[in-house]
């Protein structure tokens, strides 16, 4: 019959070999910059612009710190903050208060956290960079 010490030893043994092993299947996690180069992979960036037209747009992610892409179907837009980029984060919630069917770069983005409800600060746009993808030779001809 094993002691409560060995047992005690067995089990925390099993344990180092389960973290041990899923430490070593777990993918490296990618930075914010990494994970936006991803989402624009087999993109061409346009020309920048001043104003981005609400009604289009489908869906918005925050890449912590980095940047806001709006996306409107066949195009993403890429906005980098003129001023408060460090107060992106992907887990708050986005309050914008446009002037029309615009948002524009000399807007305000407020951001509040997502649990508490409280402000966390301020993000002033920069310009919405257009992102198209490559069409392939055989398209093109």
């Amino acid at each position: 019959m094993k002691t409560v010490a060995a047992r005690i030893a067995t089990a925390l043994a099993a344990g180092s070999l389960l973290l041990a092993g899923a430490a070593a299947d777990a993918k490296p996690r990618l930075t914010p910059e990494q994970e936006l180069a991803k989402a624009l992979e087999g993109r061409v960036a346009g020309k920048p612009e001043s104003c981005l037209y609400l009604p289009r747009v489908t869906n918005t992610r925050i890449y912590d710190k980095t940047a806001i892409v709006y996306d409107t179907g066949k195009t993403l837009w890429v906005n980098r903050p003129e001023s408060g980029a460090g107060s992106l984060d992907d887990n708050d919630i986005m309050v914008t208060t446009p002037f029309g069917s615009q948002l524009c770069n000399v807007d305000i983005v407020r951001m509040i956290d997502r649990t508490a409800g409280f402000w966390r600060g301020s993000v002033g746009l920069g310009q919405f960079v257009p992102y198209t993808k490559v069409k392939a030779e055989a398209e093109k001809g």
